[in-house]
């Protein structure tokens, strides 16, 4: 067994291959469509210009916000437009 090929034949594969579903909430177990993008990094691990991407809904914007600030990791919060995801999506 490949630990690449834990997820199916392409697992492992390019970004064509990622999946291209609609952008959803970050938050655990939540599936609604994503309003707001939440900028943030850990300076711990990440360069300063460095900005992770969490997706959030309308409900969890301020938890997920909250959790980030919590933790000095929050940079940022700006409105979701679909066209505008980046490669840092998600983290």
């Amino acid at each position: 067994m490949n630990i690449f090929n834990l997820g199916g034949p392409s697992a492992a594969g390019g970004e064509s291959e990622r999946h291209t579903g609609p952008a959803t909430c970050s938050r655990k177990g939540c599936r609604t469509g994503a309003e707001w993008q939440l900028l943030w990094n850990n300076p711990r691990i990440h360069t300063p210009d460095r900005r992770k991407v969490w997706l959030s809904c309308g409900e969890h914007r301020n938890w997920l916000e909250d959790y980030l600030q919590t933790r000095g990791l929050w940079k940022e919060t700006l409105p979701f437009i679909a066209s505008e995801t980046t490669a840092n999506e998600a983290g």
